[in-house]
């Protein structure tokens, strides 16, 4: 299973997995302490002390994955003022922060899926509003559930599209697969016969 590569994505030494969103995403989100710092995000933790505690880890680790995060945009950091106190410091999950949510519900689903624990599963996630299982699932934006060899990987299709707002970017193929025609190279022999005579008994003066 694999997925389709598409347009100049089809040359694989026309371009590298070095800069591709993945590579970007796994910058930001930077080492695996850092996403079990951002996890605890998730579940209310925003204080430098809690960090600490909740992930038995030291504290120069915590300040350091904080610090990541927060340049990253994942978090912000906030000031507090205990009574009597000096000015501290709460961590917050930004939007971008929480865009995250698929992936990391991906990743503990995964992870209790191929990497149970001595103890069998952990972890199960449901939603308040009606108790069932909450997943994460790849979809289209018109509601199919999409496999691995049914994506295609090619450029993005911008908003204005110098093809007078042709939504397939003016690339024929891709128009045909959204109607549901085969390729020009798949057709039969007999359907292109076919157009052949139909044109040639159009022709006039």
């Amino acid at each position: 299973m694999t997925i389709a590569l598409e347009g100049h994505f089809a040359d694989r030494d026309a371009w590298s997995m070095q800069n591709c969103p993945v590579a970007r995403t796994l910058a930001a989100l930077g080492p695996p302490s850092a996403v079990l710092v951002l996890s605890e995000a998730y579940f209310g933790t925003n204080r430098f002390g809690d960090f600490v505690r909740n992930l038995a880890m030291t504290e120069s680790a915590v300040t350091a994955r904080l610090r990541h995060l927060v340049k990253a945009g994942l978090l912000s950091r906030e000031p507090y003022q205990e009574p009597g106190q000096r000015t501290r410091y709460e961590y917050h999950l930004t939007k971008m922060g929480q865009d995250l949510a698929p992936t990391l519900v991906g990743l503990m689903e995964w992870g209790e899926t191929y990497l149970p624990g001595d103890e069998g599963r952990q972890v199960m996630l449901t939603h308040a509003g009606c108790g069932e299982a909450v997943t994460a699932q790849v979809r289209c934006t018109d509601g199919h559930d999409v496999g691995v060899d049914e994506i295609i990987m090619g450029p993005p299709m911008p908003d204005e599209s110098p093809n007078g707002g042709d939504p397939n970017g003016g690339d024929p193929a891709r128009a045909g697969r959204a109607a549901g025609r085969p390729p020009a190279d798949a057709r039969t022999d007999d359907a292109r016969t076919g157009e052949a005579r139909a044109g040639g008994g159009q022709g006039g003066g």
